[in-house]
């Protein structure tokens, strides 16, 4: 996924080398779960990882402009992810009208 590339290179930037190590833990334990949650599943989980770890840069690092330009990308594709696992709603009451 292209976003963690993108993630793991601005954590190098910013000098903070640990997170990757902590990047790359997150990341195989989730591929190991692939099978069994499904790949999207997946991909959420690791989406939603590193936008708290983006959200966390974006209040240490105010004023870099790449968190704040990765985190809304992120943010935008775990979203776009997320809406294939959404039930459509379904009104419980419409056309009943028998009061």
């Amino acid at each position: 996924m292209e976003e963690i590339e993108k993630v793991k290179l601005l954590c190098e930037k910013l000098g903070e080398g640990n997170m990757v190590r902590a990047i790359d833990s997150f990341v195989a334990l989730q591929k190991e779960l692939s099978s069994k949650k499904g790949e999207d599943f997946v991909n959420i989980s690791i989406l939603g990882f590193i936008e708290g770890m983006l959200v966390s840069f974006q209040r240490k690092y105010p004023e870099n402009e790449d968190v704040q330009a990765l985190l809304e990308e992120v943010k935008a594709k775990r979203e776009r992810l997320e809406e294939k696992f959404k039930r459509a709603k379904v009104p419980l009451f419409e056309g009943n009208n028998s009061t």
